[in-house]
């Protein structure tokens, strides 16, 4: 039977049909993205300036690092199926092909909430990148060199972003580019048979087809040395280092190695890398994650140290730290650069102290020995004789005698090393920029810059203990109690509720304290997870660096809270 339709109902088909082929589209453009559902997202990591960010395979983020501008505060975003970092903001794009960011945005890079259609996103210094599912872009962020110019850009398939240019993949495998081209890093127009770019501070890699990659671009470093490499399936770049994964799971790098960031020669079973200002993140095919370079200088690789007696944490930004073992030898873990990590020949020590770039160790006759930056005479101890106890700054070393009275050597601009009318001194800490002095009455006296009234200690009494952060001062009174003054930006001097505390240490914007019963409490700056110690049980002792907090059990072995021990908890799948 031929059935005819009316022509209204010809029309009412027809709209249903363009609904139905519409509703196709909409879910084929969610499919580009990479995820259908928020279980299938494929886990990836990214490297910003100073902070590391991972997708998991949930399609929650998890990130780490330096959270100044709120860059790493990606703690409730769900749904997420991609990610990207700029120095100091993060980026990720939804399933729904939405886009959010966190973190700096004084050039308007995080101003993303009205984009739609999205399929990729890529951040730069100070600038936000992403393509739309019909292959053009957007961008928003600072412009001063162009950056953002991808207007009539069309057939892109994927973006890289420094800070100063992006770059675009098209289609057809060649490459364009706008921004600053100071250095030849946009001179990508003969590029073909391209699969991915990469774009470091002034420089622009790509990866060809054939496994082969090309650079373009700052070569100061040989960050661009990339001509011989093959079998490479993956590439990043960094502000001026070049990584690449080769197919068989290891990994390559050229370029600026100052801080470790090219040190992947041992890595194995990598299936995608990031590449940030000064450390590199490679993702394992089980989910786990390691990362070298800036702040992975090794400070918490103290899993087997045993016979531990007391450790020491180095406070600068890279961070060292140091063990004296019961024999009274010596072993030092992490940034090296300067030496401070040079006591393999150390023996007789009977304390230690370290900060910034050097560290000191106290010999069982009282005389006192030094390694490690020595720019100010911080080092120069070798004719001090009677020294009961040692304590470092950043720039400066001090030794308590004997006879109550304290000597000090180094960086002196600010009064930190006048210390010559101290009597009755039995323990002392130093700081960047101040040294305080317990007195035998339980009275503290402290010298130095006084910023943030970081030496206002003169009505404490009842004091057994003292420790000094860089603009704050901490106390452990007889009752166990601890008072602080100074600095609380971070809210290292809110130790009103403690209790029961027999040790503390303090550093550039935390301090940390160990209760009579073995457990730890730590307060202030989190960035790095240094304060991450409420498991912590039988500890004797505890020094807290910039980053890292390291404490003592009472078995002699060592534990470790900082940027390594939080990436090494990492599972993104």
């Amino acid at each position: 039977m031929k059935v005819i339709l009316s022509s209204r109902r010809h029309h009412y088909v027809a709209i249903v049909s363009i609904f139905l082929i519409m509703l196709i589209m909409v879910a084929l453009i969610a499919g580009m993205v990479g995820c259908g559902q928020p279980a299938e997202c494929t886990p990836m990591v990214a490297a910003g300036d100073e902070h590391t960010v991972g997708l998991k395979d949930d399609s929650t983020v998890v990130a780490v690092g330096n959270n100044y501008r709120g860059q790493c505060n990606v703690g409730n975003w769900t749904d997420i199926v991609q990610v990207a970092a700029g120095d100091e903001h993060t980026v990720g794009l939804k399933s729904d092909s939405t886009v959010v960011a966190v973190g700096y945005n004084s050039s308007g890079q995080c101003n993303v909430g009205g984009w739609r259609r999205i399929t990729q996103v890529a951040a730069g210094s100070s600038h936000t990148v992403g393509v739309k599912s019909g292959g053009t872009v957007v961008a928003v962020g600072d412009n001063d060199d162009g950056q953002c110019d991808i207007g009539g850009w069309t057939g892109i398939i994927q973006v890289a972003a420094s800070g100063y240019n992006t770059v675009g993949l098209k289609s057809d495998g060649t490459v364009v580019a706008v921004g600053s081209n100071s250095s030849g890093q946009c001179d990508v127009g003969n590029w073909t048979n391209i699969v991915q770019v990469a774009a470091g501070g002034a420089h622009t890699v790509g990866l060809k087809s054939d496994g082969s990659v090309v650079a373009v671009g700052y070569n100061w470093e040989g960050q661009c040395n990339v001509g011989n490499w093959t079998g490479i399936t993956k590439v990043a770049a960094g502000r001026i280092h070049t990584v690449g994964v080769k197919s068989d799971g290891t990994v390559v790098a050229v370029g600026k190695n100052d801080e470790g960031q090219c040190d992947v020669s041992g890595w194995m079973s990598i299936i995608q890398v990031a590449a940030g200002g000064g450390h590199t993140v490679g993702l394992k095919s089980d989910g786990t994650v390691v990362a070298v370079g800036d702040m992975f200088f090794g400070q918490c690789n103290i899993g087997g140290w045993t016979g531990i007696v007391q450790v020491a944490a180095g406070g600068g930004y890279y961070g060292h730290t140091v063990g004296l073992k019961s024999d009274g030898t010596v072993v030092a873990v992490g940034w090296n650069d300067d030496g401070q990590c040079n006591v393999g020949n150390w023996t007789d020590i009977t304390q230690v102290a370290a900060d910034d770039g050097h560290t000191v160790g106290l010999k069982d006759d009282g005389t006192v020995v030094a390694v490690g930056y020595n720019y100010s005479g911080q080092c120069d101890v070798g004719n001090w004789t009677g020294i009961t106890k040692v304590a470092a700054g950043s720039d400066h070393t001090v030794g308590l005698k004997t006879d109550g009275t304290v000597l000090a050597v180094g960086y002196n601009y600010s009064g930190q090393c006048d210390v010559g009318g101290w009597t009755s001194i039995i323990q002392v800490a130093a700081s960047g920029y101040n040294t305080v002095g317990l007195e035998s009455d339980g009275t503290v006296v402290a010298v130095g810059a006084n910023y943030f009234g970081s030496c206002n200690v003169g009505n404490w009494t009842d004091i057994t203990f003292v420790a000094a952060g860089v603009w704050h001062t901490v106390g452990v009174k007889s009752d166990g109690t601890v008072v602080a003054v100074g600095n609380n930006y971070r809210g290292q001097c809110d130790v009103g509720g403690w209790t029961s505390i027999i040790q503390v240490a303090a550093s550039g914007y935390n301090t940390v304290g160990v209760k009579s019963d073995g457990t730890v409490v730590a307060v202030g700056d989190n960035d790095y997870g240094q304060c991450n110690v409420d498991g912590w049980m039988g500890i004797v002792q505890v020094a807290a660096g910039r980053e890292h907090t390291v404490g003592l059990k009472s078995d002699g072995t060592v534990v470790a809270a900082g940027l390594e021990v939080e990436l090494a908890k990492w599972d993104l799948f």
